[in-house]
């Protein structure tokens, strides 16, 4: 039977394994629903970034850098109104994830039935017009919108810490440093890249220099490097009731592996003489 994208629901089916990929594929293509494939979640956000889906259907654990919760998310926010679709090999935590909040439509436990599977699709495709509209939010969202709030949590926090308050310096030149690293951190939790990436950073550098001329110690810069994670895990806090559960975890994660990149670079300005960093 000839395929005919754009008549027939579109399906975006992504797992790691080649026999169940290929599997699956066939046995759907032959219920009428046109098949496009992914073996790994970077290719799977690419897909969904460059063409439109009706459903997704992606495997729970799988190699490499995120697994199919970061799909998951990257479909809500592209296509909001396609069906999500999880598999686990786990029955145990199944249960465990139908607690939570999750984005997927559904958890289903592999093996599962061919079609039970296609019911199960074309019975959601049927009701996706009901759903209710998302109102989560990414971290990055979260924490490029809340800046101002996260600096002047970090102000004050500052401002009670007896070693760091000793140096007299106004507002503006205490938190000037801030704005550009949250804008660097935003960045790095928008374009993942795997943990320990180095990437430079501009504002961690010129923090450095900054810091020394106006007589900090290295202990006072990673004390004001740990209030900033404070201050950020505290916006997150206060935001919880919308942060995407989803890539949380993975978002948490990158935060500390950057807040941790930024203060070895502003450490090494810092140090250094000439006020460069080290290549």
């Amino acid at each position: 039977m000839e395929r005919q994208q754009g008549i027939w629901p579109t399906i975006l089916l992504v797992d790691d394994d080649e026999i169940v990929r290929d599997t699956i594929k066939q046995v759907l293509e032959i219920s009428e629903f046109h098949v496009t494939t992914a073996n790994n979640v970077s290719e799977a956000i690419h897909l969904i970034d460059t063409e439109s889906f009706d459903v997704l259907i992606s495997d729970l654990h799988m190699p490499g850098a995120g697994d199919g919760f970061t799909v998951i998310s990257a479909m809500r926010h592209k296509h909001p109104n396609a069906v999500t679709l999880l598999f686990t090999g786990y029955p145990a935590l199944k249960e465990a994830m139908d607690a939570i909040l999750l984005q997927a439509d559904e958890i289903l436990v592999k093996p599962m039935p061919i079609p039970e599977m296609v019911a199960l699709i074309r019975e959601r495709l049927d009701k996706r017009s009901a759903r209710p509209a998302s109102c989560t939010e990414r971290v990055a969202t979260i924490l490029e919108r809340e800046a101002t709030t996260t600096i002047t949590e970090w102000l004050c926090r500052v401002k009670e810490d007896r070693e760091l308050s000793c140096i007299a310096l106004n507002n503006e030149q205490r938190t000037g440093h801030l704005p550009q690293l949250i804008r660097e951190l935003v960045y790095r939790l928008r374009v993942p890249r795997s943990l320990g990436t180095k990437l430079v950073s501009e504002g961690a550098v010129m923090h450095g220099k900054v810091r020394r001329s106006q007589g900090y110690s290295i202990p006072m810069i990673i004390e004001e490097s740990r209030i900033l994670q404070v201050s950020i895990f505290h916006t997150l806090q206060t935001n919880l009731k919308i942060v995407d559960f989803s890539l949380l975890l993975i978002d948490v994660m990158t935060i500390a592996d950057e807040c941790d990149s930024q203060l070895k670079q502003t450490i090494v300005s810092f140090s250094e003489k000439s006020g460069r960093l080290a290549a």
